[in-house]
């Protein structure tokens, strides 16, 4: 019988699917532009400087405010402004170093952490940055609609102006620089608001729990400071934590090139005119 030879198939490959795609490296966040940043800047100046030119139209309403806040306070049993400034007041050395503190801290910390989040954390820079501007926003048109002068200059009721009598180098509060500043904007605590941000920022950098303890210590240290040396009321640094907390918010609901474009598109002479006719 003859051998039949079966010659074996090669077994059936199974269709090739589709292959898979490659993985995509993640998106490079790039930080913005450093000029567009300035201009931010340099507008919320402009604005500052168009409320500070307001300030010898409304210095009796300004000074009414003050005084009714005190005295808001006083009936509510929470007023601690004028016997935390009184005790400060006595205490030169410690005056000097809060005086220094609440007229360089706040500047320095909050843009240093801003200049961090800018050169080393494009990808959370811009909600921080947007909320810090709604800060700023929001201070400046209630600095515009409610003008309020600090404990430090209602005189006849016993308050000290720290900062002053300690002449601090630098201090907004005596001076040429005191023709710059603002000196009915009490209502809110902008000292305040921008404490919370640099805790939120920091908070947001590291979970190291000295940095947090930090963060935290912070706005604690300025609600006394600015207390103390007779810069804001009680009132203030709830006002300047309700405006965190709504610039935060609307930093999510409006983004902030909007608000600039929508301000800057406004002739100069428009918050003036508006605010006298305000008053």
């Amino acid at each position: 019988m003859s051998e039949r030879v079966v010659r074996s198939r090669p077994a059936t490959q199974p269709a090739a699917g589709p292959e898979p795609a490659p993985a995509q490296a993640p998106r490079t966040i790039k930080r913005p532009r450093w000029w567009g940043e300035l201009l931010v800047i340099v507008w919320l100046a402009w604005a500052y400087d168009m409320v500070t030119n307001l300030a010898p139209l409304r210095e009796k309403l300004a000074l009414a405010h003050g005084r009714g806040i005190l005295s808001l306070e006083q009936s509510l049993h929470l007023a601690p402004e004028l016997e935390l400034n009184r005790w400060l007041a006595a205490h030169d050395t410690l005056g000097t170093l809060l005086s220094y503190y609440y007229d360089n801290a706040h500047f320095v910390v909050t843009f240093g952490l801003l200049g961090w989040l800018w050169w080393k954390r494009a990808d959370i820079y811009r909600p921080l940055r947007s909320s810090l501007v709604m800060i700023n926003v929001i201070g400046l048109i209630v600095f515009w609609r409610y003008p309020v002068a600090p404990p430090r200059l209602l005189v006849s009721h016993g308050f000290t102006d720290v900062v002053a009598s300690t002449h601090t180098i630098g201090s907004w509060h005596t001076g040429s620089l005191a023709t710059d500043a603002n000196q009915f904007a009490a209502m809110p605590s902008l000292h305040i608001a921008w404490a919370v941000w640099c805790t939120l920022v920091l908070w947001r950098l590291s979970s190291r729990t000295w940095v947090r303890a930090l963060a935290v210590t912070y706005p604690c240290v300025t609600a006394f400071a600015v207390l103390a040396t007779g810069n804001h009321y009680l009132l203030d640094i709830v006002g300047g934590l309700a405006t965190f907390a709504a610039a935060l918010a609307l930093g999510r609901l409006v983004p902030v090139a909007h608000v600039t474009k929508l301000l800057l598109s406004r002739k100069t002479g428009t918050l003036a005119a508006a605010s006298e006719d305000a008053l």
